[in-house]
């Protein structure tokens, strides 16, 4: 069963929604301060496709349970 057009439009955002919101519980467990937070998330959100990677490579600020 071929998909349509449509449903592999809606399936890519659906992915791309899903990691900026890994992307977002990731920082949200790192000690950043408010700016920082802001810029890293800003940063998943403009590159949709591997801004989530990067901030989770990067592993920007110091670990919270550190």
């Amino acid at each position: 069963m071929p998909l349509s057009a449509d449903i592999m439009r809606l399936l890519l955002i659906g992915c791309m929604a899903s990691l900026t919101i890994l992307a977002a519980i990731y920082l949200r467990r790192r000690a950043l301060s408010p700016i920082s937070y802001t810029a890293w998330g800003l940063f998943a959100l403009i590159l949709p496709i591997i801004g989530p990677f990067l901030v989770i490579w990067l592993r920007p600020g110091g670990s919270r349970t550190a």
